[in-house]
């Protein structure tokens, strides 16, 4: 007979009559018939009729009961615990039968009336218990090469995520970067700064877009591979049946699931303001309220030589018999500039060809010139320098590093006197270098200049 009739025939032997499922604590009563305990227990106290008397009578067959007769059947708890292991076994769908033989050749769970039919001939058949421990041990390799997959795909998605985050710090910082080159040149630039950062956010949107397909790609495969480990984890605790049923098709799938190298993307700003480009309209605009500068005699240091047209100043010797005069910089090898501005716009600029070291800028007429110069805004001055040790700086509090690229060989001083707004630009390369924070002027502001050892300044005509 086969084992899956006998099993079933066990079942109804073991099934409660009450609850209709295998019995819990089966109980037996003089009838011959077995119940659950709970199941006996609660019919019993439905049936008595009185807290006297204990007699009820059987459910199937009626035979009037004491119910402390009633005694628990050890033997068919102990067959109901076989049962249930039987139950968790794999029968042989077509001769159900116990599968207790694997067939090599084609991968699967057979039972011995199998191994006799004619498409096992010639097949390598072992027993279960046999190849269970080899095929374990593949699985778990299986699921290593798998968790090293996984990881990886984790790693590229730390990645991609990484690339996020700093492609929207690149995109950070140029956009501060345009919007301070367009704000210094607001009044005849504000269209180009609104096209511009259109373009990047076209740029970053496309970009982000491509980065979180990927990331969303990445973590599918991710999440695909920690589902098949589970499953395979799982495999590998279950029962030796379970777990070679279809293990060769499991073994070949997980072998040939192969890392998928991403695609890498360059996190390079395609949009960029190139100021440059727009400089010959802005100088024509700036030249538009150039004024000529030139240097006053009356402030310059004792240690500095002015040209007859009073355009260059060199640092010297010294000139003799100076006047003295509140009026003239003691301290250090300063010079102003005429003519003093008190309203309106103006543009000057400063030829400062190879020279290594320079200050340059504006300044209110009344600063102080001796040894307690400090040369900040608070104390009136708005200027910028060259120094040989930290480069080009602005001269705020604290003083700001200036990222200038290319050595200006001429600079540009714009002044909006109403704004208060003094900016410096790059004739050179054609580019803003600086803009100070927002002032408000209420007295004379000149131009400024500090002269170093070896770096004379110039101050060109404006039909220059």
């Amino acid at each position: 007979m086969p084992l899956a009739s006998i099993t079933r025939k066990m079942r109804e032997r073991a099934t409660c009559s009450i609850c209709l499922n295998l019995m819990t604590q089966p109980m037996s009563i003089n009838c011959g018939h077995s119940y659950c305990y709970s199941c006996l227990w609660g019919y019993y106290t439905r049936q008595r009729q009185s807290r006297i008397h204990q007699i009820f009578s059987c459910p199937l067959c009626g035979v009037q009961i004491i119910f402390q007769d009633v005694r628990a059947n050890k033997d068919l708890e102990n067959l109901i615990e076989v049962i249930k292991e039987m139950d968790g076994e794999i029968l042989c769908e077509q001769h159900g039968e116990q599968l207790q033989l694997f067939c090599e050749d084609e991968g699967l769970l057979i039972c011995w009336r199998c191994e006799r039919e004619p498409q096992h001939t010639g097949h390598a058949i072992a027993l279960v218990e046999d190849v269970h421990q080899a095929y374990q041990e593949k699985l778990q390799k299986a699921v290593t090469s798998l968790s090293q997959l996984q990881e990886e795909y984790m790693n590229q998605e730390a990645f991609v995520t990484s690339q996020i985050t700093k492609w929207k710090e690149k995109i950070e910082i140029q956009r501060q970067k345009i919007k301070s080159d367009f704000q210094n040149l607001q009044i005849f630039l504000d269209m180009e700064e609104k096209s511009y950062l259109w373009r990047l956010e076209k740029e970053e949107e496309q970009m982000l877009s491509m980065l979180n397909s990927k990331q969303a790609h990445v973590k599918q495969k991710s999440d695909e591979l920690q589902d098949h480990i589970l499953e395979l984890e799982e495999k590998c605790q279950s029962s030796a049946q379970k777990l070679l049923q279809n293990v060769k098709d499991i073994l070949n799938w997980s072998w040939a699931v192969k890392l998928e190298v991403p695609q890498p993307f360059s996190l390079e700003i395609h949009t960029a303001c190139n100021v440059s480009e727009l400089y010959f309209d802005v100088r024509k605009i700036l030249r538009r309220h150039q004024v000529s500068v030139t240097l006053d005699p009356s402030t310059a240091h004792p240690g500095l030589i002015l040209s007859e047209d009073r355009r260059q100043v060199t640092i010297g010797c010294g000139q003799k018999n100076l006047d003295v005069s509140k009026e003239r910089f003691s301290a250090f090898p300063c010079v102003l500039g005429c003519p003093g501005f008190t309203s309106g716009r103006h543009y000057f600029e400063v030829d400062v060809g190879e020279g290594t070291s320079w200050d340059l800028g504006v300044c209110v007429q009344n600063v102080q010139r001796d040894i307690g110069m400090k040369q900040k805004p608070e104390f009136g001055f708005w200027t910028i320098r060259l120094c040989k040790e930290r480069g080009y700086l602005a001269l705020t509090s604290p003083p700001t590093l200036l990222s200038v690229t290319k050595k200006p060989l001429v600079v540009g001083v714009f002044l909006v006197y109403e704004a208060g707004i003094i900016s410096f630009y790059d004739m050179t390369t054609s580019s803003h270098i600086f803009t100070f924070p927002k002032a408000s002027f209420s007295d004379t502001l000149r131009p400024y200049f500090q002269v170093y050892q070896h770096s004379p300044l110039f101050l060109p005509p404006p039909d220059e």
